[in-house]
């Protein structure tokens, strides 16, 4: 029952401010090398249930009416594929397909360069994270209208070691207020955009674009989301996923 209650309470707040002032695109980085992933079909093209990991993603955001545009950075030898993708299943939100870079931020920045100037916050996502809901794609976007900035994450559960150089345990790390952090990750635009300037000027190279406007000193408001936000990166990431979208068929959808 305080589930149901939740999730209504969740689509409530995801919608009461759906508006001009909160016109969102997202930013779909799409760009990497699979070299953890091996063979030579890049993973954003491997099949999870049957369906492209890329078109599930697309597919995620399309769904989600809080997503207004879409923006995909690719490499650019992949640029076909993806297209091909984006017509099959019919992503009308698509706007434009954008080289990917050398780095996750110079991918995010090239796709940030896109958006139309209707544009007021960004959602920037991993094209691998294909199991990602509308209503947590929604949550998030919810929860940064209010805070400028707000990223979907997950709390840390395991027991967590910090080792030395040799692997020799050093201490037990309080877990209480530590998450991993999943995409999608909501910003407001002038926001977004000064971040990722001082990131630049300062050669700050994150691994996420919450390092960059945690760098310019603003605070990230992080929204519990499932576990099975997950990225895909290695084989085993595709048979755990088609298990969770197997385990999903069975039950009501979320979407």
């Amino acid at each position: 029952m305080k589930e149901a209650v939740q999730k209504a309470v969740d689509i409530y707040e995801a919608y009461r401010d759906f508006n001009e002032k909160t016109y969102t695109a997202a930013l779909i980085l799409a760009a990497g090398s699979s070299s953890r992933m091996g063979g030579k079909t890049s993973k954003q093209f491997l099949p999870v249930g049957g369906i492209p990991v890329l078109a599930r993603s697309l597919l995620a955001y399309q769904k989600c009416p809080l997503i207004r545009e879409i923006v995909v950075a690719a490499r650019p030898e992949d640029a076909d594929e993806v297209k091909k993708l984006v017509k099959k299943y019919e992503i009308s939100k698509f706007t434009k397909l954008v080289s990917g870079g050398a780095t996750r931020a110079e991918s995010a920045k090239n796709a940030l360069n896109a958006v139309s100037a209707d544009v007021q916050y960004v959602a920037v996502a991993d094209g691998a994270r294909c199991l990602t809901t509308p209503l947590e794609i929604a949550r998030v976007c919810a929860c940064a209208y209010r805070n400028k900035a707000a990223s979907a994450g997950c709390r840390v559960v395991d027991t967590v070691k910090r080792t030395g150089a040799l692997g020799n345990v050093k201490e037990t790390v309080d877990r209480e207020n530590l998450w991993t952090v999943q995409t999608p990750q909501v910003f407001h635009l002038a926001l977004y955009a000064a971040a990722t300037a001082r990131a630049e000027a300062d050669g700050l190279k994150p691994t996420d674009d919450n390092a960059m406007i945690e760098h310019l000193g603003y605070g990230v408001r992080l929204v519990e989301c499932s576990r099975e936000n997950m990225k895909i990166t290695t084989p085993a990431d595709i048979r755990l996923a088609e298990a969770i979208l197997a385990a999903r068929g069975k039950e009501p959808s979320d979407d």
